[in-house]
């Protein structure tokens, strides 16, 4: 009597899916990786070189790191082992380690994979040193997060990290053409419908090859092929891959801030919409709209900061979506105006002025005195109430006496501060004049 393992379509004899029938049998027949798989590429190299050192894949999910793995062991002659660090603990690795060790005294090495390797914590990372020091196992390790924040360095500089870049839609053209010739059929959805599927895959091969399995079942040979609508209502849409934890959401942010620099509202827009859509905080994003407006515009146009806060108020007023709006609205704002970090300069170099001079005292002229011991000792002797002064401005010196008179402060010749510029110009004029 079948199992409901097998009635499920689970069993030993079940087809297996479709991304790993299609799984390449040759580093050649790699999708999208031309610069590692390719006829001149850096495993390439390698394998005609004769050695593969240790090796760390970081590339987005669906991009081939456990596949090259495989193809490398195949092409070697190591032995593969497969772990994931999600699953896997210190006695796990210690017995791969001596099976490995026993491989290596009868003649053969071994080729250890281990998936999601940045979930190992440092002494586990620090384990698989001695084993890849004296050769005992060729490390190839797979991550999706940046190397420099998640591995020990001791382990990065016995490896040589290589980047696998998200597919592209070259190379997702090419998976369906592959796909087709193994089903001996066109695949049933029209141009835009394709589009839409290679957007949705988001350069995800193995999602992608899923869909086109839906695809394929979902409509039967000689049927109509799916449009975009009939897409949508036969395969599941996902998310956008984005982790707020890791470097999607660094990378974003970061995007967003340097196009709001860089004065291009569209660009800035698109990265705004790929954070929203993929779930990101807004008001971690009106936060740095905020600083980007201090940091970046300043007293260029002292409007943005305003518009900047207007959105996180009108943001908690309305909530979401509409409250979104209001945070496109400070985006392009921000991004449209003047720039200047001639305030977020003259402060770094205020203060690292204060912490060299440590505790000079203002001169005597500027401080109070209340007391009669401070009169006798000429506290405040000699001020000049600026607004009793021709033009408002007495042009005194305010830098501690020991200090003489220095300059942080230098407004550019852009929107607000060029009018800054102008006082400031004009002060100084008087203020030589006064002085002498």
């Amino acid at each position: 009597m079948a199992s409901l393992f097998d009635s499920a379509g689970f069993g030993k004899d079940a087809p297996r899916p479709l991304a790993d029938r299609l799984r390449p049998q040759k580093l050649a027949d790699v999708v999208g990786q031309d610069h590692l798989a390719g006829a001149d590429g850096v495993i390439t190299r390698m394998l005609a070189a004769g050695r593969i050192p240790s090796i760390i894949l970081w590339g987005p999910p669906g991009t081939g790191k456990t596949t090259i793995a495989r193809l490398l062991a195949g092409e070697t002659g190591l032995a593969f082992e497969q772990i994931s660090a999600i699953f896997s603990g210190v006695a796990d690795l210690k017995k791969l380690f001596e099976q490995a060790r026993i491989r290596r005294e009868q003649g053969r090495g071994t080729l250890l994979f281990v998936d999601e390797i940045h979930r190992f914590n440092k002494s586990q990372q620090d384990s698989f040193l001695p084993y890849v020091e004296d050769g005992t196992i060729v490390l190839v390790g797979a991550t999706t997060e940046n190397p420099s924040f998640e591995l020990n360095g001791a382990l990065l500089s016995r490896a040589q990290v290589l980047v696998l870049n998200r597919l592209d839609a070259g190379a997702m053209n090419a998976l369906i053409r592959r796909a087709e010739m193994f089903e001996r059929r066109l695949l049933p959805a029209d141009a835009a419908a394709r589009e839409a599927m290679i957007g949705m895959a988001d350069g995800d091969g193995r999602y992608f090859l899923n869909m086109l399995e839906e695809v394929f079942a979902a409509v039967p040979e000689g049927g109509d092929p799916l449009t975009p609508e009939l897409l949508a209502r036969t395969v599941q849409k996902r998310m956008p891959l984005y982790d707020k934890a890791a470097d999607g959401h660094y990378n974003l942010i970061s995007a967003l801030h340097k196009s709001v620099r860089g004065s291009d509202p569209d660009a800035a827009l698109y990265y705004l919409a790929r954070m929203l859509t993929a779930g990101e905080d807004p008001l971690f994003i009106v936060r740095r709209v905020v600083r980007m407006a201090i940091e970046d515009v300043g007293l260029a146009d002292p409007e943005a900061v305003h518009q900047a806060l207007a959105a996180k108020e009108t943001y908690d007023f309305l909530g979401s979506p509409e409250g979104e709006l209001a945070i496109a609205q400070a985006v392009v704002y921000v991004a449209t105006a003047p720039k200047s970090n001639a305030v977020y300069n003259a402060y770094k170099a205020a203060t690292g002025r204060a912490r060299q001079t440590g505790s000079l005292m203002p001169p005597k002229i500027i401080l109070n005195a209340p007391t009669k011991l401070m009169k006798n000792h000429e506290y405040g002797a000699g001020y000049r109430y600026d607004h009793d002064q021709p033009d408002a401005f007495s042009g005194q010196n305010y830098f501690p006496d020991g200090l003489g008179r220095e300059t942080y402060y230098a407004p550019v010749e852009r929107g607000f501060e060029r009018e800054v510029k102008r006082r400031l110009e004009y002060w100084g004029k008087l203020r030589k004049e006064r002085e002498g």
